[in-house]
């Protein structure tokens, strides 16, 4: 199996303008053999609490039939960040395209302080198969918590997916935390964060992988956009700049 956690920075606001950049990048990722991409946290829209309101689509939103699409013509499952509706708000979501499959929806259950304001959060876990291996996904503070690890790994979880938007401290802080949890469980860890600016900082970049005795196998640059791929069957990483 390879994965793949895009970094790469998201035009705020503009929807149509990152799904573009996702196609791109999607098809990049399909020709160096990757089975699964996931991307940061809000990707879609860009990490912008105070506009997601305006931004938030439903799952559903006809705009995203091309990644639908993709994944069946390329065989591989995307996932990608965007703001939904939900019944009591906007929620942070991850929503996955697989081959065969209808389109899902995972919602970050466990939300910062400073995200109150403008988000509500999920009620469930949510697992995907690729490759045969079991994926779960969390959202960027929530994979801070132990719980949420905890969570993933009693429902069977291999692969542990972080979908981020990370400051410098917020990197160091998984890169402290993402190596015990890994040991712990016995999950490969994988964190795709942005680059560039979000909100009222700049993320940090470093995207990367930790395999399941908690060593860094890879990991990206802090600012340059790139794509991080692992192979679960070699048990190894590189990083692919993306140009552009």
């Amino acid at each position: 199996m390879k994965l793949v956690a895009a970094q790469i920075a998201s035009y705020a606001g503009n929807l149509e303008a990152n799904i573009r950049k996702h196609v791109a990048v999607v098809e990049r990722a399909a020709n160096l053999g990757a089975d699964g991409i996931f991307f940061p946290e809000l990707s879609l829209s860009g990490y912008e609490p105070t506009l997601a309101e305006a931004l938030a689509i439903l799952p559903s939103d006809d705009r995203l039939e091309v990644f639908q699409q993709l994944s069946e013509r390329l065989g591989i499952l995307i996932a990608v960040g965007a703001p939904t509706r939900a019944d009591a708000g906007v929620a942070i979501s991850m929503i996955t395209f697989q081959p065969g499959l209808a389109r899902c929806t995972y919602s970050k259950q466990q939300l910062h302080a400073d995200e109150l304001p403008f988000f509500t959060p999920g009620t469930q876990q949510q697992l995907f198969a690729c490759a045969d291996h079991v994926v779960a996904p969390a959202i960027c503070y929530e994979s801070l918590q132990a719980n949420h690890a905890q969570q993933a790994a009693d429902a069977g979880a291999q692969v542990y997916f972080t979908s981020v938007a990370k400051s410098e401290r917020g990197v160091a802080a998984a890169y402290s935390h993402y190596p015990a949890i890994a040991k712990q469980h016995g999950m490969t860890v994988l964190m795709a964060n942005c680059v560039g600016p979000a909100d009222n900082y700049v993320a940090a970049g470093q995207s990367g992988v930790w395999d399941a005795q908690g060593d860094l196998l890879v990991c990206a640059d802090a600012s340059a956009e790139a794509l991080v791929l692992y192979d679960s069957s070699a048990g190894t990483g590189e990083v692919v700049g993306l140009s552009g």
